[in-house]
């Protein structure tokens, strides 16, 4: 997932955000030769439909195409964010507080790499994650990827 001030992330949200979407995350997947996949995932209260995806396509596209981010080619695929919803943006993990999720840091902390367990908060860039019978505080700015834990 690409981090929230990253430049993908900040044209996207400039299209997605206008349109009265909400942007959930970016990722970007290198395919070697064959270029690349930028997926965007975006949201909205009444849920997200398959119209709702081409015209925040439409529109990202056109962004794209002026702004050009990227080098090479690659395919532009947005998508609703599924039920192991992406947590990217400090707001996301308050908004899911209480919630569970898994958590991969990209340098280890106290040992560990990967976490799962309850949020509990985010203030001031540290996300407070229960797990293993403790709270963590886990600088945001050190987690690759976290996607809350679907409830079935």
């Amino acid at each position: 997932m690409e981090p929230a001030e990253s430049r993908l992330c900040q044209l996207a949200r400039g299209v997605v955000e206008p349109l009265g979407y909400e942007l959930v995350g970016v990722e970007l997947f290198q395919r070697g030769a064959s270029g690349a996949t930028l997926r965007v995932y975006i949201d909205h209260e009444r849920g997200i439909g398959l119209d709702d995806c081409a015209a925040v396509s439409d529109q990202l596209s056109a962004v794209l195409d002026v702004e050009d981010p990227l080098q090479g080619r690659y395919d532009l695929e947005v998508s609703s964010p599924g039920m192991d919803r992406p947590l990217v943006f400090p707001e996301h993990f308050r908004r899911f507080q209480g919630s569970r999720a898994k958590v991969r840091l990209s340098e280890k902390l106290e040992g560990r790499r990967n976490l799962e367990g309850i949020l509990r908060g985010c203030e001031e860039g540290i996300l407070n994650l229960e797990a293993d019978g403790r709270v963590w505080a886990i600088p945001v700015n050190r987690i690759e990827i976290a996607r809350l834990v679907p409830v079935y």
